[in-house]
């Protein structure tokens, strides 16, 4: 029997459907029950007449129905990619850009226009240092009050300041020229600048 190729070992023709060799493949296996080498002999000739059809099928030789069991081995799915989430940049703009209420612009806003106004009009060493104390204090709370994230909003509080401190040093830059007429020193202007970027942060952020 070791002779026999694996059709005439199923008892088919090479001609057979794939239903008859399954068929075929059952009749044995039950015919056979009890006699393990024999029953493995049966199920490694259906295993090689199903790669066999599966490579013609590949080659394009036959057509193999989509219900037909290959074993496992010939029948090793591709792993699937998952794709990766399209504008992850937009995403996270969005989880950190708020669409606030007419209170969370107003609020903030006249807080910021207060101390502005009371450095405008007493710029000296201690009321600059006490308004930049509040306004930064005000902006980690309206932050906080928002998403009640204390690292978040001091995160955001700190990337405020220091931005309003770089823009309002590179706006000296540029105004210097025109402050003696607006009667701005160089401090008070930047503090001027850092309160609107604080009003920003607080009012449009989260």
């Amino acid at each position: 029997m070791s002779a026999q190729s694996p059709y005439e070992k199923l008892g088919v023709s090479e001609g057979a459907t794939f239903e008859e060799i399954q068929t075929a493949r059952t009749r044995l296996v039950e015919e056979l029950a009890g006699d393990q080498r024999k029953i493995s002999e049966i199920e490694a000739a259906y295993d090689s007449v199903l790669m066999e059809r599966l490579r013609l099928r590949q080659e394009g030789k036959i057509k193999v129905p989509d219900r037909i069991r290959f074993p496992e081995k010939l029948a090793t799915p591709a792993p699937v990619e998952t794709p990766a989430p399209a504008n992850q940049s937009a995403q996270w703009l969005k989880s950190l850009i708020d669409q606030p209420s007419a209170r969370d612009i107003v609020i903030p806003g006249m807080t910021m226009a207060a101390l502005g106004t009371l450095v405008y009009f007493s710029p000296t060493n201690a009321v600059l240092q006490m308004a930049m104390a509040l306004a930064t204090g005000s902006t980690l709370y309206f932050l906080y009050r928002k998403e009640r994230k204390l690292g978040r909003s001091v995160l955001l509080g700190v990337v405020g300041l220091l931005l309003g401190f770089a823009i309002g040093g590179v706006a000296y830059t540029f105004l210097a020229p025109y402050l003696g007429t607006l009667v701005l020193t160089n401090e008070v202007l930047i503090s001027l600048v850092t309160f609107l970027v604080l009003w920003l942060v607080s009012s449009f952020t989260k």
